[in-house]
């Protein structure tokens, strides 16, 4: 194996359990972790800026393979105080009149009927949305991964039924598999050290 093999991961990724499993299997290759934009996902592959990626779907798939892992249910971000918080679940209809805050990294790209565009700017990132509703102006939707990111104790989060998921995925290009990328790929699909492929 390589002495490095480089791993990219979009905000919310959680890949800890397999990263301690490479630690084990193959201690002399040291696994670096990329944090990737989503923007950017599809330009560090083809790119050969990492391995492999933990990426949200939907990414361009010609010439990658790509591996579907776990879909996140979406949450509604709002102030800790608001009226949305009542309930333990909210529906799309919930959100009627409310001011949706669509951050420039978006990663869901849905319509939600009845919500208000704000008055301003889009933020930049979700970090900076979940700030803005947190001082009690409007709601954003992202996928609970990056809820729990950027958690705060003036912010609170319900989750949304009848929304899109969002899919976390591994990526890697097709012509450039490797024994360390075949590692963890068998690493991610639950393969032990003893298990033939």
């Amino acid at each position: 194996l390589p002495p490095v093999f480089r791993l990219g991961a979009i905000a919310g990724a959680t890949p800890g359990k397999w990263i301690d499993a490479w630690h084990d299997r193959a201690p002399r290759t040291r696994l670096e972790l990329t944090p990737l934009e989503l923007r950017d996902q599809d330009r560090a592959l083809r790119d050969g800026e990492v391995d492999a990626a933990l990426v949200r779907l939907p990414i361009e798939r010609d010439g990658l393979h790509v591996i579907p892992l776990y879909d996140e249910i979406p949450v509604v971000v709002t102030s800790a105080d608001s009226h949305l918080t009542a309930a333990d679940e909210l529906d799309i209809d919930d959100l009627a009149g409310e001011v949706r805050i669509v951050p420039a990294d978006d990663v869901l790209a849905f319509e939600v009927p009845g919500t208000v565009a704000p008055a301003f700017a889009a933020p930049e990132t979700t970090a900076d949305a979940i700030a803005t509703v947190a001082a009690g102006v409007g709601i954003v939707i992202v996928p609970m991964s990056l809820a729990r990111l950027h958690q705060r104790r003036d912010a609170a989060s319900r989750p949304l039924r009848g929304a899109p998921t969002s899919t976390v995925a591994l990526a890697w290009v097709a012509e450039r598999s490797s024994p360390a990328v075949d590692l963890f790929v068998g690493i991610v699909r639950g393969r032990t050290a003893n298990s033939s492929r």
